[in-house]
């Protein structure tokens, strides 16, 4: 049974993703990831939260009439503010165990695109302030991606990180505690999702659900064209045709080429912040590299791609799925990195 006593003081950092949401308890580390999805249903004209998380992924593309599964994120940013506030609402008494007796209220940490609005940073204040937060304090994604990846940030060196998330990419070079440069574009696993369900479609007549195109994309997904065919995968999906049923074997050339708009407007992200970095910064990106985070950052070699694209060694952080929420956390803790926290 958990120890409720031990988590009530307990503040934590959220990276709210497009895709996931990850939850770092102060002391405690990472204590839950789970897809940005909730369920709702209506009956007689009211709304109500049927599932969260998994549990309502599990849904997508199969529900009945009554029920929607929706995704409150998109590129990176809230779209709908009330289910949002519902799901951070669900995962905050989730992560404390399911109660709220002796529950004072959380300090949270959110981190936000560095590129993103003052009124999207308000709805995602709002929607943290409304689930029961006392206080909430934003850091952007690349701050929090190089403090999970272990990248000196407070040092007067420079260092660059490549956040490859669900909705969005962020490229950002960081000295001092601050960003040197950053860019935030609207291209991510989403992007490259959508574009294998738009190839399998144009070139089989087959429509696919997001879940299957993930799969793809996941299993045989390639960021540099394979010798040949590479591996072949079989998938199900609905013939546009004959309207029925049917099942293809798709290869992983076939998804390489699907994928290869999204994965070069990355690829020039990276090198437009090559170019806009000061002389002094670069001659330590020369020396230290890049660093990949975010589940983007785990397609089949697209550290190579951009390492032959710039000339640079590139690495991929260690778990890079948790790196953000983890540099999120490590901000909250460590009055060291206090300073790359911002009111909301």
């Amino acid at each position: 049974m958990p120890n409720f006593f031990q988590f009530a003081s307990h503040d934590m950092a959220i990276d709210l993703g497009t895709a996931n949401t990850v939850v770092f308890l102060r002391d405690a580390g990472i204590v839950l990831n789970e897809p940005s999805v909730v369920a709702i249903e209506t009956r007689n004209g009211v709304k109500k939260v049927r599932a969260v998380g998994s549990d309502a992924k599990l849904m997508m593309g199969k529900t009945p009439a009554n029920i929607q599964a929706i995704r409150p994120l998109r590129d990176g940013v809230i779209a709908d503010i009330d289910v949002a506030e519902q799901m951070i609402k669900h995962f905050i008494h989730k992560v404390h165990g399911g109660t709220k007796r002796f529950l004072r209220r959380p300090e949270i940490v959110i981190c936000v695109p560095s590129g993103s609005t003052t009124v999207e940073r308000r709805a995602i204040r709002d929607a943290a302030s409304n689930a029961g937060a006392s206080r909430v304090l934003l850091i952007e994604e690349p701050m929090a991606a190089a403090i999970g990846a272990e990248l000196p940030v407070i040092e007067p060196v420079g260092v660059m990180v490549v956040d490859i998330g669900g909705g969005t990419t962020e490229v950002a070079v960081l000295s001092l505690r601050g960003l040197a440069y950053s860019s935030s574009v609207r291209v991510g696993g989403d992007k490259m999702d959508e574009a294998i369900s738009s190839s399998i479609r144009r070139r089989h007549n087959m429509m696919v659900g997001e879940a299957t195109a993930e799969r793809i994309k996941h299993q045989i997904g390639s960021a540099t064209m394979p010798a040949g065919d590479g591996q072949r995968l079989k998938i199900k999906g609905r013939d546009l045709v004959a309207g029925v049923p049917k099942e293809i074997e798709i290869t992983e050339a076939e998804i390489a080429e699907a994928i290869a708009e999204p994965v070069s407007q990355i690829v020039g992200a990276v090198r437009m912040a090559l170019e806009n970095t000061p002389p002094e910064l670069a001659a330590d990106i020369v020396d230290r590299g890049i660093v990949l985070t975010g589940g983007g950052a785990l397609l089949h070699h697209i550290d190579d791609l951009i390492s032959q694209s710039t000339g640079l060694p590139v690495a991929v952080a260690d778990e890079a799925l948790m790196c953000v929420a983890k540099g999120a956390g490590r901000a909250l803790g460590d009055p060291a990195y206090r300073g790359v926290l911002h009111p909301a």
